[in-house]
């Protein structure tokens, strides 16, 4: 159950204002700035990391039973990898280790086909995502809209993952990753992972063929292998930070927020048509990062194979 005495989302703005200023307030509320601040023709954004951020799990993880249940997990292929995702999850986001489940799960999704990954996120994007969705972000994405900000969910999970949840939310574009396919199945190639400082290069070329002001946008995010996001923009917001991260905050002048309630989308909003995704690659745009996503599922049902385990009661003599 959530509990609800969270902090405060962010003051609404005022009729003209934006959610964000020259310096964040101490108690995490984006302020304001003003019209002599802003660069002619440029417009803040809103950028949000998705797992742990927009959600309280990762994306992998709340699609976990559906794959499982579409046939694109087997329970072998669950078990040859436990050992090292359970030891992703439990360790630090290094570089070397992120590098090394993704190169295990590229080998993993290879074949896998495209289309039904998508039916299936599409299918069950309500169930898997609204009982981990947090109130705060979604209020914050609200806030960010009524200040005329576009939103933008950057993640190293799928396409396929992200853009029926960045729709849900109401979203305006996505940044994801993206890995190659042929004849409608993921040849295993990566063609662009959303991960460190490639999201911030991905955040900065959008500015550039949107419009967007970088030095007066906002981006929040749980982890801090997303410090290049956070540092690509003027106000960056650490969201449930832990005792490395908000020393790093606190270095970088970043502001930390507190995301603890839960609300369904569903009765807050109906999903909104996504523009054309960054750096897409045609109708089927490749997979994304059942990267990082995958592990976590292959993760998280491994862990709970080995538990139910260790409760069976030891045989007889």
């Amino acid at each position: 159950m959530s509990e609800n005495h969270a902090a405060p989302a962010p003051d609404a703005p005022a009729p003209g204002g934006v959610p964000s200023g020259d310096t964040p307030p101490a108690d995490g509320h984006p302020d304001r700035t003003t019209e002599d601040a802003a660069t002619p023709g440029l417009r803040p954004a809103a950028f949000f990391d998705l797992d742990k951020t927009i959600i309280a799990t990762s994306a992998a993880t709340a699609f976990a039973r559906p794959f499982l249940a579409g046939g694109l997990l087997s329970r072998g292929a669950m078990l040859r990898s436990a050992g090292a995702q359970i030891a992703f999850l439990l360790g630090s986001a290094t570089e070397g280790r992120t590098e090394k489940v993704r190169a295990q799960l590229s080998a993993m999704v290879t074949g896998w086909d495209v289309d039904q990954v998508s039916a299936i996120v599409a299918a069950s994007v309500h169930d898997a995502i609204d009982p981990v969705l947090y109130a705060e972000a979604l209020e914050l994405i609200e806030q960010h809209h009524a200040a005329g900000h576009d939103v933008v969910v950057v993640s190293a999970s799928s396409q396929e993952l992200v853009r029926p949840v960045a729709a849900l939310v109401g979203a305006d574009e996505v940044i994801a990753s993206r890995m190659g396919v042929r004849d409608g199945r993921y040849t295993g190639e990566i063609a662009f992972y959303a991960y460190g400082a490639a999201k911030a290069d991905a955040m900065r070329d959008l500015a550039a063929r949107r419009g967007y002001d970088l030095a007066r946008s906002s981006a929040y995010t749980d982890s801090a292998t997303d410090a290049p996001m956070l540092a690509a923009v003027g106000h960056g917001y650490v969201v449930n930070p832990d005792r490395a991260l908000r020393r790093l905050a606190a270095a970088e002048g970043w502001t930390p927020l507190r995301f603890r309630r839960h609300a369904p989308v569903r009765v807050r909003r109906r999903p909104v048509a996504l523009r054309q995704l960054t750096g897409a690659a045609g109708p089927r745009a490749e997979l994304a990062g059942l990267l990082l996503a995958g592990a976590l599922v292959v993760a998280v049902l491994a862990g709970r194979c080995l538990l139910r385990r260790a409760r069976r009661p030891a045989p007889g003599p």
